[in-house]
């Protein structure tokens, strides 16, 4: 698998290519703050403000517009104003806070694929709060582990999760707000908008808004704090770069504890009035049915992980086998889908290939993270390179350099520079490998209560560091094929890094995101 990030107005050859799997990880990393591009509506460039103010702030300017549409129904902007703000007045209750406003007291919710995650969401941050979503397939033991590590003081549960999340909270000694169907099917007065103002919040900017924990591959499940101003920066980005419009209809069927399903399968469209259709799982068949389907809404935008796009193409291949099927699908999906992107792991290019050969469409491949949102994206027009993740997106600001000792201290030597309009290279640094480092509005605030790391995973200049989990090379490109060969690396890597074994197997466990899983591999193959 090899994977580039092409930056823009450079030359042929200047291309940084990540280096093979077999010597360096799939990943990338975070950026540090700065001001932050508040675009609105439109799709042309927008100009940076100070205006930062959180997706529920829009809602009213939609109405009676369609947001949600789920397994309960059809669920207006105007519902979901109504039922946040409703809720919002339950948990200052709850918790005893007369002046509405929670200070960034964490409040974790548990709530299915449907429109009561978004008023759990909008709740909590009405009420002041930062919002901290939980999975529901998640195992007792971690959804405890977040609500302690977090110091939740509430926990927002459905109704049909109450019953697993009780007994945990009640343990840690966190209260429980049942969250009532009755709340969210979209039957409850809508006199709630208009008694006083959402919340009394004057400045978003630095506010907390969630927390998402990271996979925890690799250790216990950090928490990443992101601000109301990273959220707005990686959501604006999006909707300028993909040119989210409001008659938009994308459908959701990714999990809701990760950036991917929060941020670009569901802030992005409630920003500009689009309309989401959740599922509450993935279902091959019905997301084949739904792409198909000629009833309103039509999906228009569909974004998934590679693995959910292995398992289309299989279902694909079991049920549409006559060519004149094969042919409407091809023209259905070009003539009423617009975008079609994969994320959250490396894409294989034998299903980028066979997904375009059934739909007709060139999978858009984009780069991001928990700690950084979005950060890279190939174009919504012209070539998308397979295997490659694009260029920066709006605001975000990337560098290719080497960690060197001077003086008893590690400094950068950079070998290029650049962001989504310029690339500057280093005279002699062509041939030059090196870790991206990433800057802007998009990087999360902190690791939750774990200041060392949080220092630690930033330059002294604050760019955030890949800390080798991406190792970049300017001015070549090197395929993967079925022979062993030399490429000269041994005597750029450290001894610990150098593989000593290569073990062939059938599959390699991954997690809900298509993401290895470490953790699992590592039981495996070393039990011991």
């Amino acid at each position: 698998m090899l994977v580039s990030l092409l930056f823009p107005q450079a030359s042929r050859s200047l291309r940084c290519l990540v280096r093979d799997l077999r010597r360096c990880r799939w990943g990338w990393h975070r950026q540090k703050r700065a001001g932050c591009p508040h675009r609105g509506l439109q799709t042309a460039r927008a100009a940076f403000s100070s205006d930062i103010t959180p997706v529920f702030t829009r809602a009213s300017a939609f109405g009676d517009k369609i947001a949600i549409v789920d397994q309960n129904g059809e669920h207006t902007y105007r519902d979901l104003l109504s039922q946040s703000l409703r809720l919002s007045q339950e948990i200052c209750r709850a918790l005893e806070c007369s002046s509405r406003d929670l200070k960034e007291e964490r409040i974790s919710f548990l709530c299915p694929n449907d429109a009561s995650y978004v008023v759990a969401q909008w709740a909590s941050w009405m009420s002041g709060g930062i919002a901290v979503p939980l999975y529901k397939k998640h195992p007792v033991q971690e959804l405890e582990y977040v609500i302690q590590d977090s110091q939740s003081a509430l926990v927002i549960a459905a109704e049909e999760y109450v019953g697993k999340i009780a007994p945990s909270a009640e343990k840690l000694g966190v209260p429980v707000l049942p969250l009532l169907r009755s709340h969210t099917d979209g039957s409850a007065s809508h006199a709630a908008v208009e008694e006083g103002p959402w919340t009394t919040c004057s400045s978003w900017k630095d506010r907390g808004a969630m927390i998402i924990y990271t996979s925890g591959t690799t250790g216990r499940p950090k928490g990443v704090l992101s601000t109301h101003e990273n959220v707005q920066a990686v959501t604006t980005g999006l909707v300028e770069k993909w040119e989210w419009k409001k008659e938009d209809v994308i459908l959701h069927v990714l999990p809701l504890h990760h950036v991917h399903g929060v941020i670009n399968k569901l802030l992005c469209p409630l920003w500009v009035g689009a309309t989401c259709i959740m599922l509450p799982e993935f279902s091959a068949q019905m997301v084949w049915k739904k792409f198909l389907s000629t009833e309103a809404p039509r999906i228009s935008v569909f974004m998934a992980v590679p693995t959910v796009y292995a398992k289309l193409i299989e279902y694909y291949d079991k049920h549409f086998s006559q060519p004149q099927v094969q042919d409407f699908v091809r023209a259905f999906c070009q003539e009423n889908i617009r975008l079609m992107v994969s994320g959250s792991a490396a894409l294989p290019v034998p299903v980028l290939e066979k997904w375009k050969s059934i739909t007709g469409h060139t999978l858009l491949e984009r780069y991001g993270m928990t700690e950084i949102g979005m950060a890279l994206s190939n174009p919504l027009r012209g070539v998308r390179v397979p295997g490659s993740v694009g260029t920066p997106l709006p605001g975000v600001k990337v560098r290719i350099a080497s960690e060197t000792l001077k003086n008893g201290g590690r400094s950068y030597t950079v070998h290029a520079q650049g962001d989504e309009d310029n690339t500057q290279v280093t005279p002699g640094s062509e041939g030059q490998e090196g870790e991206l480092l990433v800057k802007g509005p998009s990087v999360f605030r902190e690791y939750w209560n774990r200041p060392r790391e949080t220092a630690d995973a930033f330059t002294p200049d604050g760019w955030f560091k890949t800390e080798g989990e991406l190792c970049i090379r300017l001015g070549w490109s090197q395929s993967i094929n079925n022979h062993f060969s030399e490429v000269g690396g041994r005597d750029t890597m450290a001894p610990y890094t150098i593989p000593t074994e290569l073990i062939v197997v059938e599959e390699i466990p991954r997690n809900q995101m298509g993401k290895v899983n470490k953790k699992e591999l590592l039981q495996r193959f070393y039990p011991a």
